[in-house]
């Protein structure tokens, strides 16, 4: 689709072209509201196959990005930010507006905070829920948000026009946007999403131990390839998700390592089978129930 005259995105700059990051540029110019695209990161390879696929316009550098673009989106590992935000600091327009798509947002926030200043209101953290195990400008994937939630923690001194303009970005790439407090989000998504990334890894490393590994492996079927799909994913964004938001992982641990060995006991309990099985109905039940609710997931 060609570019609309006065497009949401003039210039947008995309730091970390990889899945998210090249998936956000492609979803915008999917709809032709996205002018120029600028790309920054670290290795100038996937800069240039990310040129090369029509993710971006240009391979620029951080401060080229703060001096030019409208829009920039911080899709990098959480780890990473400090030293981005400092180097566009100095040269960070009046009217461009920075994201980011981390998965941990109170960390952000502060670190927003503490290197932008009295600018940090230029800076609305953000979260789209949605990704793959797959990695590189490759992965990239105009419907990636398409139909996804993406969660907003703005300060309270974000402008309401700010605001606005970022998820009327967001809804043109098709996503729904919730607005939430950053505890509040990580609370929520150590529980969903970091817990059981942490535990599928844990199981995959079990696993791949075991004296029968190949075997194991070789009979492995379609429930194992669910559970464990997501241990493929980047080592370096998840380290820095666990460690970002290691309060809530380890609080859900404990109560996860609770629950754990209540079904222990049942499954160690002869005399008592309907223990179990009523422990196994409650949550296929929990689950066929929010599956109907979630038709995205």
């Amino acid at each position: 689709m060609s570019s609309v005259p006065d497009p949401l995105v003039p210039v947008l700059a995309v730091v970390g072209t990889g899945l998210i990051g090249g998936s956000f540029a492609a979803a915008l110019r999917r709809v032709g509201q996205v002018g120029r695209v600028l790309g920054v990161g670290r290795q100038p390879a996937s800069l240039q196959r990310a040129r090369e696929l029509g993710l971006i316009d240009e391979i620029a550098t951080l401060p080229q990005a703060a001096a030019r673009a409208d829009l920039i989106f911080l899709a990098t590992p959480v780890g990473a930010m400090a030293g981005i935000l400092q180097a566009l600091a100095p040269h960070l327009r009046a009217r461009t507006l920075v994201t980011d798509a981390g998965s941990t947002k109170s960390d952000v926030a502060r670190l927003a905070r503490d290197v932008l200043g009295d600018r940090c209101a230029q800076f609305i953290p953000g979260h789209p829920i949605a990704g793959s195990e797959m990695t590189g400008p490759e992965a990239a994937d105009p419907l990636l948000y398409h139909g996804r939630k993406v969660v907003l923690t703005p300060f309270e001194d974000t402008p309401g026009a700010d605001q606005h303009r970022l998820i009327r970005i967001w809804e043109a790439t098709g996503a729904r946007v919730h607005l939430m407090d950053p505890a509040a989000h990580d609370r929520a998504l150590g529980c969903v999403s970091h817990l059981p990334h942490f535990l599928a890894a844990a199981f995959m490393a079990q696993v791949v131990r075991a004296d029968d590994a190949d075997t194991r492996l070789s009979l492995a079927g379609t429930g194992f390839r669910d559970f464990t799909r997501i241990a493929a994913g980047s080592p370096e964004v998840w380290r820095d998700i666990f460690f970002s938001n290691r309060a809530a992982v380890l609080q859900e641990l404990d109560d996860f390592t609770q629950v754990l060995d209540a079904w222990r006991a049942a499954l160690d309990d002869d005399a008592h089978p309907e223990t179990l099985e009523t422990l196994l109905e409650q949550a296929a039940l929990a689950r066929r129930f929010w599956g109907g609710r979630n038709p995205t997931s």
